[in-house]
């Protein structure tokens, strides 16, 4: 739903030996939602995303059509599904797996107790894991803002208004 109203542009294709011209969506049309729409903190609802929700899984869920999940990303300014939303328990284990395959549980850095960084001489420095890195990574991505269903029209208009 979120480039069916983008431009369309003419593009010369190499088609079996044969240069075709054929119509596509433009996809570099840069499109933003004005920022003192999105900065209005009055729209919102915070939301935490459940284990293996997407973003069309919670547009569903908030405004009864998995067509608005770029509304979620956008309001977020999440542009990656795959990377700017959490991981489940077991993609992050594989990735963990992947990243650390025989560093999982040494030392990625030294925190204070206020959680801030520090070498690891300071007095009761915090030794964090590449695990617990990661699985902090991960759990920071779960909280989302929420457009107010009531405001959804106004910023969809305004797209379609751009477009």
């Amino acid at each position: 739903m979120y480039f069916k109203t983008f431009p369309t542009i003419f593009y010369n294709f190499d088609i079996n030996g044969q240069r075709q011209l054929r119509s596509v969506t433009d996809i570099t049309a840069n499109i933003r939602v004005r920022k003192e729409i999105l900065e209005q903190v009055t729209l919102y609802d915070e939301y935490d995303i459940q284990e293996g929700e997407t973003p069309e899984i919670i547009s569903a869920k908030i405004y009864g059509s998995p067509h608005y999940h770029w509304v979620i990303m956008i309001v977020n300014e999440r542009y990656d599904a795959l990377r700017d939303f959490p991981m489940s328990q077991a993609a992050l284990d594989r990735y963990i797996d992947m990243q650390y395959p025989d560093s999982r549980y040494q030392i990625h850095h030294y925190e204070d107790e206020r959680g801030g960084t520090v070498n690891s001489n300071y007095p009761n420095a915090i030794g964090i894991t590449n695990e617990a890195y990661e699985y902090r990574a991960n759990e920071a991505k779960r909280r989302i803002k929420i457009l107010s269903p009531d405001h959804l029209a106004r910023i969809t208009g305004q797209l379609n208004a751009l477009l």
